[in-house]
């Protein structure tokens, strides 16, 4: 299995399929990792390998994965897209469409907001937001599946710096996207299609939200996970978004 490697950090990730470049992050929160996909909503990797260059990674210090590196003590959103963006330049990938599951619809918003000129088109799945009746829900979900088994194999990180990382990553931006602001994504110009979910974790008004805001964002219906046909339909429609994006000059090689 393939790593990217910057200083201290370490990044595991997969590849499969042909075609334009199509990097596709799993869900699972601050346990976002390439063995999620097989519970995954549906297995985009496998969905679209027939269609795109599929790209996936463990995220740094996954619980479960192999990618390692340092807490962040800054933004940590702006350090989830520099292993994103540091892999892609890694593999020689300029231009890519970018899918996230969950925790991605925040990390779609940062590498948005960074590289404008590399994400074609993305694809928000059961987007992770803010949701004002329980604003400490992605704090806790953190604190119980991830703080407990990272420390057991990191003693060297102290309580202090996991409680400023998980404000940082949640308590900033207390509304929306963690990642980004409503302006953003307002005057974000960049294709999007939304797909829709209403659990704890993925409150429906943020993806409401955010294809309300963006000037050229699409939704799907919701709910859309059944019956299978209807979920069969969906995932046809992002392959058919996505292959409508492809640039000229791609789509001519």
């Amino acid at each position: 299995m393939p790593f990217y490697e910057n200083g201290n950090v370490r990044i595991r990730y997969e590849e499969t399929g042909s075609g334009f470049p199509l990097l596709v992050t799993p869900g699972g929160g601050l346990n976002s990792r390439v063995s999620n996909w097989p519970t995954a909503v549906f297995n985009a990797p496998e969905a679209f390998k027939n269609d795109f260059r599929c790209i996936t990674m463990d995220q740094r210090n996954a619980n479960g994965g192999e990618s390692t590196g340092p807490i962040p003590m800054g933004d940590p959103w702006d350090a989830f897209a520099d292993d994103q963006l540091g892999r892609m330049d890694h593999l020689g990938i300029r231009e890519f469409f970018y899918m996230g599951y969950c925790i991605g619809g925040c990390f779609a918003g940062k590498l948005l907001q960074r590289a404008p000129e590399r994400v074609v088109a993305a694809v928000f799945c059961q987007t992770e937001g803010h949701r004002p009746e329980d604003p400490t829900v992605m704090y806790r979900h953190g604190k119980e599946n991830w703080v407990p088994e990272f420390l057991a194999r990191r003693p060297d990180v102290t309580i202090d710096t996991i409680e400023k990382y998980l404000h940082n990553l949640y308590g900033v931006r207390p509304d929306f996207l963690y990642s980004v602001s409503r302006d953003f994504i307002k005057n974000c110009r960049t294709p999007m299609l939304v797909l829709p979910d209403d659990v704890p974790a993925h409150p429906l008004q943020t993806s409401i939200d955010v294809a309300s805001l963006a000037p050229n964002a699409e939704i799907t219906v919701f709910p859309w996970k059944e019956p299978a046909d209807l979920k069969e339909r969906t995932i046809n429609r992002v392959r058919s978004f996505l292959k409508a994006q492809v640039p000229m000059r791609a789509a001519a090689q």
